[in-house]
């Protein structure tokens, strides 16, 4: 694997010899102080040089992820990808190729930069904006060929006006709130609505979606009073003559859960990273995590007895360890009100981190002690720790984390920051 390489330019341990050259001569300066380094040479250095910790990502997982979602999905359904928030912090750009090339049809973000990334890295696929951007924005809506989310008179006309003054159309998908009240035409206002701006030649209505607020949740009551509100609406445009487009409602959770909901197309968000959305889908969908986190060994060393590590002091040493610090800290994701509640793999072994995470970086216990069967571990600098996946029988999970603090996943896995350089495999 990747991350098991030996690094280059390193003493102490295993090294290989660049594969670039970095310095412009063999002199070790000039006579007037220039330093002798090819600048342009160095911007080439690999990322595993740079830093000793970074986050690998599968793609290959999230080609299953996507194959899964699609064997469960209604023939004739199609597949939305949601790569908002960078892809979660997978990367948007290459997780949304790999969709796209594992079978989704079109993808959706949060805002119009995400949009535009997609589009300047030759990304052609349809791209929706899940929520109403600024009226600001809508010259990049139209020269990037991106999709807005609509549900106000005043911007659906604004875009209408501006698209039709260069002779093009204005697609868009409309929001329907139906019970989550975060953004949306109410459900029961929609005919009200699509009176208001639907003369504008230049609108088009290529959709027609909702949001679920409890498709995850064991109780179906309210998820079932939004179905219902949904299907109405529906009903309601087309009596009316007014073609809804393409109709989506499921997310995840829905997707998996409920078939009824899926539609025309259905939406693969935290899933689409292998995450499952709630307790009653594990078991049913073989959903495959993308990312791991790595960091490599900078310290190692005994702390004697009663000795305190890391800001505060919180943890002191019995005499019997190692502390071993790793570069990775709060600053690049790994949150602090995780100290001295989660695990780190060496060697295949589960190792606790201790004391204080820091912004930069953090340190974790090696028990040296020798007794029964267990096998005693001997960590050196430069030595790789999973701080997130799988070492042998050993695992530890963003879900884990996510249940240690009480909050979900989504935002565990998008917090890890791009200090952390991403490895593609």
């Amino acid at each position: 694997m990747a991350h098991e390489e030996p690094l280059n330019g390193f003493t102490g341990f295993n090294r290989k010899k660049s594969s670039f050259q970095y310095s412009r001569s063999a002199e070790a300066s000039s006579p007037h102080g220039e330093v002798p380094f090819d600048l342009e040479k160095l911007d080439e250095m690999p990322s595993s040089d740079r830093r000793w910790a970074w986050v690998e990502i599968d793609l290959s997982a999230i080609r299953n992820n996507v194959l899964e979602a699609k064997r469960r999905l209604r023939p004739g359904c199609r597949l939305m990808a949601v790569v908002k928030a960078d892809a979660y912090g997978h990367g948007a750009v290459r997780v949304a190729r790999t969709a796209l090339n594992s079978g989704a049809d079109e993808l959706a973000v949060a805002t119009v930069d995400e949009g535009v990334e997609l589009r300047k890295a030759g990304i052609h696929a349809p791209i929706l904006v899940l929520a109403e951007p600024p009226a600001s924005s809508i010259p990049l809506l139209l020269g990037y060929h991106i999709m807005p989310a609509v549900y106000t008179p005043e911007f659906a006309l604004a875009y209408a006006e501006m698209a039709d003054a260069h002779g093009m159309k204005a697609p868009f998908h409309l929001a329907v709130n139906t019970g989550m009240n975060r953004i949306g035409v109410r459900a029961e206002e929609i005919i009200e609505f699509e009176r208001t701006v639907s003369f504008h030649r230049a609108l088009e209505q290529v959709g027609t979606f909702t949001h679920f607020a409890t498709a995850d949740m064991p109780e179906n009551i309210d998820f079932t009073i939004q179905v219902h509100r949904f299907t109405e609406a529906i009903d309601a445009l087309r009596v009316a003559g007014i073609d809804p487009g393409t109709v989506h409602a499921a997310n995840s959770a829905a997707l998996l859960r409920y078939p009824q909901t899926h539609f025309d197309m259905a939406r693969l968000g935290i899933s689409l990273y292998g995450f499952h959305p709630c307790n009653e889908t594990r078991g049913t969908v073989n959903l495959k995590p993308a990312m791991s986190v790595y960091a490599r060994i900078t310290e190692c060393k005994q702390v004697p007895m009663s000795e305190g590590v890391s800001y505060g002091l919180n943890y002191r040493s019995t005499g019997s360890v190692k502390i071993c610090t790793l570069p990775i800290g709060y600053a690049d994701g790994l949150n602090r009100a995780l100290s001295s509640r989660v695990n780190f793999i060496l060697d295949g072994t589960y190792v606790p981190q201790v004391g204080n995470i820091c912004m930069d970086q953090c340190m974790f216990e090696v028990d040296m002690r020798t007794y029964g069967t267990r096998r005693r571990l001997d960590p050196q600098i430069g030595d790789v720790v999973t701080v997130v996946g799988q070492q042998g029988d050993a695992v530890t999970t963003i879900t884990e984390m996510a249940y240690t603090l009480h909050t979900i996943e989504h935002e565990l896995a998008i917090a890890f920051s791009h200090r952390l350089p991403r490895v593609y495999v």
